[in-house]
Formats: C-alpha cells, structure tokens, sequence
C-alpha cells in the first residue's frame, strides 16, 4: 500500500453518497487510509441524520456536511447550530442564496460548535454547482466576494475557478468537487478535474466519489488516485 501522508490525506474527501448507514460505514472503514475527510450529502443525511455524522467522526473523519442550505436567515441560522454542535469540519451553504443566509449559516455553525466544546467548524459557500455548465461569467466572481463579506471559511468551486477565485478570496478554502481520474466517467458533472490538475489549480480539499466508491477494487482506485497525484 502507498504510504500517504496526513497532509495528503486531509487534502482528499470520500463522497459517501449511498442511502444506508451500514454500507457507508463499510466504505468509510475501508478507505479510511486514503482520506481524511468524508462527506454526507442529501442521500445520507436523509436516510440516517446525525448518526451518520457520529459514526465517521468515530472512525476519525472530519465530516464534510454537504446540505447546501438555502432558505430564510433565521432557519438556516438554527439549523446551523444544531450542526454546529454535532461537530461536523465542513457545511456548505449556497451563495446564490446572498449574504443574509450566508452570515447566518456561517454564525450558527460557529455558535453550535463553541457551545459544545467543538473546534471551529468551516462553512463553505457553494459558488457555482459543478454541473452547471451554463453558468455566467460573472455570477462566479459575485459570489466569491459575498462569501468573503459574510465570513465564510471557504468555497467550493470547480477546478477550473479555483485560480480566479483565490484571487477575489485568497484567504478562504477551495474545495473541488466534480474529481474524476484521467479517462474515467464524468457522469452528470459538466465540470471535472483530475486529482493533480485541481491540486495544482491550488485546491486545498479534493472531493471524490464515484470514481472510488463505484470501482470494482475500490481499494486499488483509491491507490491509483494517490499515485497519480504523487507522480
């Protein structure tokens, strides 16, 4: 096995995108060595809620929430600080959603966290979705600079932006979704990245799913992955 190191490992995030606690718990202990962090979204979320969250801060993940909040300041803000206090590392907020939620969400994941004794957790601000090919120039830009007024931690944005972004926010966190290795599916993400391309671009968190979680030796794509970065 590839000797990875905790800096690299903190760069990488497994997507856990499956309905089931047991299986994600299964995947999480299996490519335990290769990331250290991993992402709940809306799937498994919905299908387990916060003990989802618990079990991979067992195994010693930080948790990568991936809800992307969008609704009225006030709900978002006290939704927030539940997540804050269940210790979750990483929320994403949409910024098309504009500054009020995004303070809000940013507030209330902070607040949670103090309240229990938890580090500062990172709300991130979802820029433009990875599969949204048609996005506007502009939008991207405008969005940067609202999350950095509303004190977010970081964003997440195609490989592609990345460069352009750190520009507007050079002090907030880029988190790359949409990574795929060279040649493999794209899926339904209209804007990819290689592992080595978005580190490059200056990514600081890679976040990687089916690529790995989909494989037939999903031990060996993870591998590959590491390598391919390291060569």
């Amino acid at each position: 096995m590839t000797d990875v190191s905790d800096e690299l490992r903190s760069k990488l995030c497994v997507a856990l995108d499956v309905d089931d606690l047991v299986e994600a718990g299964r995947l999480g202990r299996e490519l335990r060595p290769w990331f250290g962090a991993a992402k709940v979204g809306l799937e498994l979320f919905t299908a387990a809620g916060a003990d989802a969250i618990g079990t991979l801060i067992e195994m010693g993940y930080d948790v990568f929430l991936d809800l992307k909040m969008y609704d009225i300041p006030t709900t978002v803000e006290k939704a927030s600080r539940v997540l804050g206090a269940l210790g979750v590392t990483y929320a994403t907020y949409h910024a098309q959603g504009g500054l009020d939620v995004l303070k809000a969400g940013a507030n209330g994941l902070r607040e949670g966290a103090s309240n229990a004794g938890l580090p500062e957790p990172k709300p991130l601000a979802i820029t433009v979705l990875t599969s949204d090919a048609g996005a506007p120039e502009h939008i991207m830009p405008k969005r940067v600079l609202t999350a950095v007024e509303a004190g977010m931690a970081g964003l997440v944005c195609s490989a592609d932006d990345v460069k352009e972004a750190s520009h507007y926010a050079p002090r907030l966190l880029a988190v790359t979704p949409g990574i795929r290795p060279a040649g493999a599916d794209a899926h339904d993400q209209a804007r990819v990245a290689t592992p080595k391309a978005a580190i490059e671009a200056g990514s600081d968190l890679l976040v990687i799913g089916r690529a790995v979680t989909l494989a037939d030796d999903r031990v060996a794509a993870a591998e590959s992955i590491i390598e391919s970065i390291l060569s």
